[in-house]
């Protein structure tokens, strides 16, 4: 009788430390959770900066490899700007967990050359800032979007080496598709 319930006795004893351990293991927390307002397709239209271009284009924000990272592509479209503004512009800027733990971060690339590494900050519900590290040589660049009543609003803004505030460069706004 002894040999018998030795097996069974076991068996609740792992079921009940499975159990526990489950329970006691910390729930991961969603990186995502402060920049999901991003995630869909988007159409918008310039409304000002010192380019001074006219604009639309589209682009969409997609959680992608097994959500370990957050893909903004975007796509030009019609444009009448003065003729240093590249109206065929096109870019990627991927959103990635820091490694060591701590705010999200993210790189951009443009198919004009421009790689710029950013610090993600989600300051406000609704709302995103990317800002690159002041050190690195040649301008700082900032990078902001915000959803108020379903328009979701963005800018990019630079500062010169030398100059204290930024200087929004183009603004755009415009709605899920």
């Amino acid at each position: 009788m002894k040999t018998r319930t030795l097996p069974f006795f076991l068996l609740i004893l792992l079921t009940a430390f499975s159990l526990t351990a489950q329970a006691s293991a910390p729930a991961v927390p969603d990186p995502w959770l402060g920049v999901r307002f991003l995630v869909g397709s988007w159409e918008s239209k310039t409304t000002g900066g010192i380019a001074q271009a006219k604009a639309s284009a589209g682009y969409a924000f997609r959680l992608e490899l097994r959500e370990h990272i957050l893909a903004r592509h975007s796509r030009s479209g019609a444009c009448n700007a003065p003729d240093d503004f590249d109206c065929q512009h096109s870019d990627l800027l991927y959103l990635y967990p820091n490694p060591n733990g701590g705010a999200l971060q993210a790189i951009f690339f443009d198919n004009e050359g421009h790689v710029i590494h950013y610090d993600v900050s989600t300051p406000a519900p609704n709302s995103v800032v990317f800002i690159s590290d002041p050190v690195q040589p040649g301008p700082q660049y900032r990078l902001s979007y915000e959803l108020v009543a379903g328009v979701l609003s963005g800018k990019f803004e630079l500062k010169m080496p030398g100059q204290l505030d930024f200087v929004s460069y183009l603004e755009w706004g415009g709605k899920k598709r």
